[in-house]
């Protein structure tokens, strides 16, 4: 008798675990993944197109990144970061983390609203270009091309930092080392503090070829890449180094337990 009520057990138990595991499976196999806002000009979310019809065809394919950014969250496109009077735009207002990918210029309202969302808390990751390498179909001058020079200055000065661009340096990609994985650039800019900072409230850390900054702002953090290059399409061991890099900046500038 007793054999056969440790027999009934084993089999309530047995199925237990197959249901839990069935659930676990239904549900995608993995816990809820954080929401990662995109503000970005480059071909990311969507392919480069001509219109709407050719943006949403079949035959138009996003890129790598896109994938990256998917593999860890649930990807949400912003148009604007600003809703009024220097308030978030309900959009990034239900964000914690952000990827701002060579943006556009930002208005008065929104480089407000920005300064304000990452001292309340929010963790963003910059990458701003002073000089745009990745390849467009579109002409410069043309709206649907991206943004070829990053136009910040405002935001970085609010985080107590200036970046400057050197015209003569190298022109080919290079390799920059970092204690993580080696990071691509090419016609980088770099990052310097702007006199009177670090403050008490902005205590940035410039490192790797003054290429990377990372600052903690009020409650919240910021890194900034001075270049975009890691972004662009490539192939082979080039395209295994861009994703090693992601990798490493997206887990530690988005991990909000860091």
């Amino acid at each position: 008798m007793r054999s056969r009520r440790s027999k009934l057990a084993w089999l309530g138990g047995a199925c237990a675990l197959a249901l839990a595991v069935a659930a676990w499976a239904l549900s995608g196999g993995t816990r809820a993944r954080a929401e990662l806002g995109l503000f970005t000009t480059l071909p990311i979310y969507w392919a480069e197109a001509a219109g709407m019809s050719e943006m949403l065809s079949l035959e138009t394919r996003t890129g790598w990144t896109r994938s990256a950014l998917e593999r860890r969250f649930d990807l949400m496109p912003i148009d604007t970061l600003a809703g009024g009077d220097g308030a978030a735009s309900p959009a990034l207002a239900d964000l914690d983390l952000l990827l701002l990918a060579q943006p556009r210029a930002l208005s008065p309202h929104e480089n407000v609203a920005l300064d304000r969302w990452v001292r309340a808390g929010g963790h963003a990751l910059l990458f701003a270009d002073p000089m745009l390498t990745a390849h467009s179909r579109f002409a410069i001058g043309d709206r649907r091309r991206p943004q070829d020079v990053a136009l910040l200055s405002p935001i970085l000065g609010r985080w107590g930092l200036e970046m400057r661009y050197d015209p003569a340096q190298d022109a080919a990609e290079r390799m920059i080392a970092t204690d993580h994985a080696a990071l691509p650039v090419r016609l980088a800019g770099t990052l310097h503090p702007v006199d009177g900072y670090p403050t008490a409230q902005e205590k940035c850390w410039i490192a790797y070829d003054r290429v990377f900054a990372r600052c903690e702002i009020g409650r919240g953090r910021v890194t900034v890449i001075a270049d975009a290059a890691v972004l662009e399409e490539a192939a082979g061991a080039a395209l295994d180094a861009r994703k090693d890099a992601l990798d490493w900046l997206l887990e530690s500038a988005l991990d909000t337990d860091r």
